[in-house]
C-alpha cells in the first residue's frame, strides 16, 4: 500500500503544483493511535510546492486523493500532518491475498542480502552458563532468525574463552583439593563440578589475603603476592609453554565443561554453525601484534610488553601482550576477527556482548583499523543490558548466580504446576503433558527476557513470566492454543473453510483492526532486522493476541449464521494463528497446539 500512496501522492503534487517530487520528499508513517486514520503524510516537505500553508496543503492532497484513488475513504488533517483512511473494501481484498496462504516474510526480504555473522554466547570454561548467559543466547539466537527471515545469509558463532588466568584457577583448586573428583564420582554435570573449584579458589585466595592483611602488608600488595595466584599465574605461562601435566590437566577439565555446555543449550534451543576457540585464536592475535610491532605500528614498553597507541582516535593505549609474553582477551579478539573474516569474507559481524565491554569493542574497532583492516567498520558491538534478580546483581566468584539449568528446570516445574491447576491435559498422555509443560515454562522464559528493549538493563522474575495473563509468552500461547480448538471444533461440526468467499463478506471495524495489524507484520520483523531488536517482534505478538482476544470475546466464529462472515472470521483466525507462531519462531519460542 505504501508504494502506491506514495506513487499517488506524487501524481496529487504533479496535478495540483505542476512540480515532481522524490520518494525522499513522500513521509509517510503509520496514524498515531489517538487519531482517525491509517496512514500519515508529513506535509511540510512539500509546501516549497504548494506555496501555501500546512492546512491548505493538506486539504488539496487529500480532496485530490479522494476523489482519484478508490482505497482512500477519508481524511483529516492536523497541524502539517494529513491523516488518511484506508477504505474497508481495500482491506478486505488485502486480506483475501494474504488468506491464500502468501509467504508471510516475503515483503521482509532485503534487495541486496549480506553475510552477518552473530556471534553470541561465549562462556568462559571455569563456570557453568547463568542468567545472563541465557539473555545473551537468547539475544543471539532469535537475531540470527530474525535476519536469516530477511534473506541475509547469517552464520551462528560462539567464541569459547578456553585460556587464561581464570581458567587456570579452577584448574589448580581441583588439582589442590578435587582430590580426583570427576562428574561421574561427584554425580555432577561438569561444567557444575568446574565452576565448582573457580568458587573454591576464590574462597582460599580470599582468605590467604586476609592474613596477609593482617600481617601488615596493604590490600593490593596482598592481591598480588597471594600464594595461590602466584600459583595460577606460573600454571598459565607452563600452560603457553605446552607443559605436558597442565595441559593435560586443561584437556580434560575442558571435555566435561563442553558436556555440559552442550546439554543447557540443547535445553534452551540454541546451537551453532561454528564454534571458535581462543586457545586457537590467540595464536593468530599474536602473529598480528608481533608483525605490527615490526612495522612501528605497535611499540614496546620498558618490560617488553607490547601497546597501541590509540590516543588520536579518543582512546588510550592498550595493552595486547604483557610483559612474560601471555596474551589478554585484545589478543584472541584480533586472531579471532581476522581468522573468521578469512572463513566468511563477512560484511558485519554481531558481538552479542553485555554493555559493560562497550569500551572493550572501541577499541577492537579502533585498534582493527590502524592495523589496516578497511572491513573493520563491519565489527558491530550488540550491546545488551544486564539481568538482574529483585534482589540484586549476580557474583560468580562468590557463586552467587542464578544457574541456567536451574533455572530452565525451575521454569518448567511452574508450568506444570499452573497447567495442572488449570486442568485442561486431563486425556494427554503423561509424555504430552510434558512437552506442553517444556514449551510453556521455556515460552515463558524467552518472551520474558525477550520482550524488553534488548539495550536496557531488566530485573528477571520468573512467577511474573509464567502468568498467562498480560504481556507474556503464556497469554500469547494461549491464544494460539486457543485459535487451534476453534478449528478443531470446526472439524467436528464439519465445517471448512471457503477461500471462494473471503473477499465477498461484509466484516466490522474488529475484523478490519486485526487485518491492520496483521499487515504490520512484516514491517515490524524488518524494523527488528535493521534495529537488531526481538523485542519488537515478541510486542508485535502481544498486540496481535491482545486484539485477537478483544475480537474473540465480543464476535462469534463458529456460530455466525452468515456463511461469508464465518468463513472470514475462520480465514482471520487461521493468518492469526500462523502470524503468532511465525512471530514466536523468530524468537525461538514454540506453539503448543493445547493448553
Amino acid at each position: 500500500m505504501e508504494i502506491v500512496l506514495k506513487d499517488k501522492i506524487k501524481e496529487a503534487v504533479k496535478v495540483l503544483y505542476n512540480s515532481e517530487v522524490t520518494d525522499r520528499l513522500i513521509q509517510l508513517q503509520e496514524t498515531r493511535k489517538d487519531f482517525r486514520g491509517d496512514f500519515t503524510l508529513v506535509v511540510f516537505p512539500l509546501l516549497r510546492f504548494s506555496k501555501n500553508t500546512p492546512e491548505q496543503t493538506g486539504e488539496n492532497l487529500g480532496n485530490y486523493l479522494l476523489r482519484n484513488f478508490a482505497a482512500i475513504s477519508g481524511f483529516n488533517g492536523r497541524k502539517g500532518f494529513l491523516n488518511l483512511e484506508i477504505s474497508d473494501r481495500w482491506w478486505i481484498e488485502y486480506f483475501a491475498r494474504l488468506s491464500s496462504g502468501k509467504d508471510l516474510f516475503e515483503n521482509c526480504r532485503v534487495k541486496n542480502p549480506e553475510v552477518i555473522l552473530v556471534e553470541y554466547s561465549s562462556p568462559n570454561t571455569n563456570k557453568p552458563l547463568h542468567l545472563g548467559h541465557i539473555r545473551n543466547n537468547l539475544l543471539g539466537y532469535s537475531l540470527y532468525r530474525i535476519l536469516s527471515a530477511c534473506g541475509h545469509k547469517v552464520i551462528k558463532t560462539n567464541i569459547v574463552n578456553d585460556r587464561g588466568i581464570h581458567i587456570c584457577k579452577s584448574m589448580l583448586a581441583w588439582q589442590k583439593y578435587g582430590k580426583g573428583e570427576s562428574p561421574e564420582s561427584a554425580g555432577m554435570k561438569g561444567d557444575h563440578l568446574v565452576g565448582k573449584y573457580y568458587v573454591k579458589f576464590e574462597q582460599e585466595y580470599k582468605l590467604q589475603i586476609e592474613r596477609l592483611v593482617m600481617n601488615g602488608i596493604t590490600e593490593a600488595v596482598a592481591r598480588n603476592s597471594a600464594p595461590l595466584i602466584r600459583e595460577a599465574r606460573e600454571m598459565l605461562l607452563n600452560w603457553e609453554k605446552g607443559d605436558k601435566e597442565v595441559v593435560e590437566l586443561w584437556k580434560m577439565m575442558n571435555s566435561w565443561v563442553y558436556e555440559g555446555f552442550d546439554e543447557t543449550y540443547k535445553a534452551l534451543g540454541v546451537d551453532f554453525d561454528r564454534i571458535y576457540y581462543e586457545s586457537e585464536t590467540y595464536i593468530t592475535g599474536r602473529e598480528i601484534v608481533l608483525a605490527a610491532l615490526e612495522a612501528n605500528i605497535l611499540y614496546k614498553n620498558e618490560d617488553n610488553s607490547i601497546w597501541a597507541d590509540l590516543t588520536s582516535q579518543g582512546l588510550d593505549h592498550k595493552l595486547l601482550l604483557r610483559s612474560d609474553g601471555t596474551a589478554v582477551y585484545m589478543t584472541q579478539d584480533l586472531g579471532t576477527a581476522v581468522t573468521r573474516y578469512n572463513d566468511y569474507g563477512f560484511n558485519k559481524t554481531l558481538y552479542v556482548v553485555g554493555n559493560e565491554q562497550n569500551y572493550h569493542f572501541q577499541v577492537l574497532k579502533a585498534l582493527m583499523k590502524i592495523l589496516g583492516y578497511g572491513w573493520a567498520d563491519g565489527l558491530i558491538h550488540f550491546s545488551y543490558g544486564m539481568v538482574e534478580l529483585p534482589e540484586g546483581r549476580m557474583k560468580s566468584r562468590e557463586g552467587t548466580i542464578v544457574d541456567a539449568d536451574d533455572l530452565i528446570k525451575e521454569m518448567k516445574e511452574t508450568a506444570r504446576s499452573v497447567s495442572l491447576e488449570l486442568g485442561k491435559l486431563a486425556d494427554y498422555s503423561e509424555e504430552e503433558k510434558e512437552d506442553i509443560f517444556r514449551k510453556i515454562g521455556l515460552g515463558a522464559l524467552k518472551y520474558y527476557i525477550l520482550k524488553v528493549d534488548p539495550h536496557k538493563n531488566m530485573t528477571f522474575n520468573p512467577m511474573e513470566s509464567i502468568d498467562f495473563n498480560g504481556n507474556t509468552g503464556p497469554f500469547i500461547q494461549y491464544t494460539y492454543a486457543r485459535i487451534m480448538s476453534v478449528f478443531r471444533k470446526a472439524e467436528q461440526m464439519g465445517i471448512k473453510p471457503d477461500p471462494s468467499v473471503v473477499a465477498s463478506a461484509k466484516p466490522g471495524p474488529k475484523e478490519i483492526n486485526l487485518i491492520k495489524l496483521l499487515r504490520r507484520f512484516s514491517d515490524t520483523v524488518s524494523e527488528a532486522a535493521s534495529g537488531y531488536s526481538p523485542a519488537l517482534v515478541a510486542n508485535y505478538c502481544y498486540d496481535l493476541s491482545k486484539e485477537f482476544n478483544q475480537f474473540y470475546h465480543d464476535l462469534s466464529i463458529l456460530g455466525e449464521e452468515d456463511y461469508s462472515l464465518r468463513n472470514f472470521r475462520l480465514f482471520i483466525s487461521k493468518v492469526t494463528s500462523e502470524v503468532l507462531k511465525s512471530g514466536m519462531w523468530l524468537l525461538g519460542i514454540e506453539m503448543p497446539e493445547r493448553m
